[in-house]
């Protein structure tokens, strides 16, 4: 879930360092018991694999993206765990840039 929260971070300050490595996944569960609660569980993951795919879409979309193809690419992605550097996470749009070095602010000498 930390892809998402970094995903829906505000536009221009979601950023990662050279060496990050993000992963993003659907989510997963453990059910057990009888048929009818795994079902019910199995349900659910489902119902939240699409909102995930949603949430990441409308804070990732690329520039001149078709919604649907942006489901589509990360309905893709949320198959299996998906492991991407800082550069291919600015790709896909999660980050906004990878900071190479720490800003020099007025203090610095």
């Amino acid at each position: 879930m930390g892809s998402l929260l970094l995903a829906a971070g505000e536009k221009g300050k979601r950023h990662a360092l050279p060496n990050s490595s993000i992963m993003i996944h659907q989510p997963s569960g453990g059910a057990s018991g009888q048929a009818s609660d795994i079902a019910i569980h199995a349900k659910e993951i489902l119902r939240v694999r699409e909102q995930l795919t949603k949430i990441y879409q409308r804070h990732c979309a690329k520039e001149g993206e078709d919604v649907e193809d942006g489901l589509t690419r990360f309905e893709k992605a949320l198959e299996r765990d998906y492991f991407l550097t800082a550069h291919e996470a600015l790709e896909f749009g999660i980050v906004d840039s990878v900071l190479e070095r720490r800003p020099k602010s007025e203090n610095d000498l």
